[in-house]
């Protein structure tokens, strides 16, 4: 392989993680708040947010790129191809991530919030300083595979026309009838950008350890 296709590969793996990177940041804040819908007493909130996460949980996502893709234009909104990826990664990691985040809230030790109650701490210092530092905490190794399992999935958003690591790989194979090579290489490159995130997710777990003691 020559050094301009390779560059080319690195291209397409830098448009990988920042199409990726995006898409989970957009989906934190999204599930963020489908979380606190289905953890709200008020149904009109939870009914809702379990909803959503039913369908973007339920749907696979390739569906769902080619849902948005195609109802945006009919809809008269018309974007570039990539909007409409991160549009579609963003809805179903925040799905995911909406129920990890869920599952850390209400894991946080009961007798805690009680002490916050009988010493006054108002309910947005108990979110603040209490609930949401160990729920994040509780959450992280589980918020890192998914960050791993959107970095994958993004290799389907070629079907919407984004070109991509996956997609450059397939346009090179075909270029050069080397499919094994250009293959062999996306797929070197994928598992070094997942060995990153998970060793950076195993260093903020130590962090937060480290933080929690002090």
């Amino acid at each position: 392989m020559s050094m301009r296709l390779f560059e080319l590969m690195l291209w397409a793996a830098g448009k990988t993680v920042l199409l990726s990177a995006v898409s989970i940041m957009i989906g934190f804040a999204i599930g963020l708040m489908v979380c606190a819908a289905k953890l709200s007493p008020n149904k009109l909130l939870s009914i809702p947010g379990r909803l959503y996460v039913s369908l973007f949980r339920g749907v696979p996502l390739l569906v769902q790129l080619l849902l948005i893709y195609n109802l945006l234009p009919a809809l008269g909104i018309m974007v570039p191809s990539v909007v409409a990826a991160i549009a579609g990664l963003s809805l179903c990691t925040a799905a995911y991530q909406a129920e990890n985040l869920r599952g850390g809230f209400q894991s946080v030790p009961r007798g805690l919030l009680e002490a916050a109650d009988m010493v006054g701490m108002s309910p947005w210092k108990q979110l603040t300083r209490i609930r949401a530092p160990i729920a994040f905490r509780l959450t992280l190794p589980a918020l890192v595979n998914e960050a791993i399992l959107i970095l994958k999935a993004s290799s389907l958003v070629s079907v919407v026309g984004v070109i991509e690591l996956t997609r450059m790989a397939q346009n090179l194979s075909a270029s050069s009838f080397r499919p094994l090579l250009f293959y062999s290489v996306a797929g070197g490159i994928y598992l070094v950008i997942c060995w990153t995130i998970a060793g950076g997710g195993s260093l903020a777990e130590r962090m937060l350890k480290t933080e929690s003691r002090v």
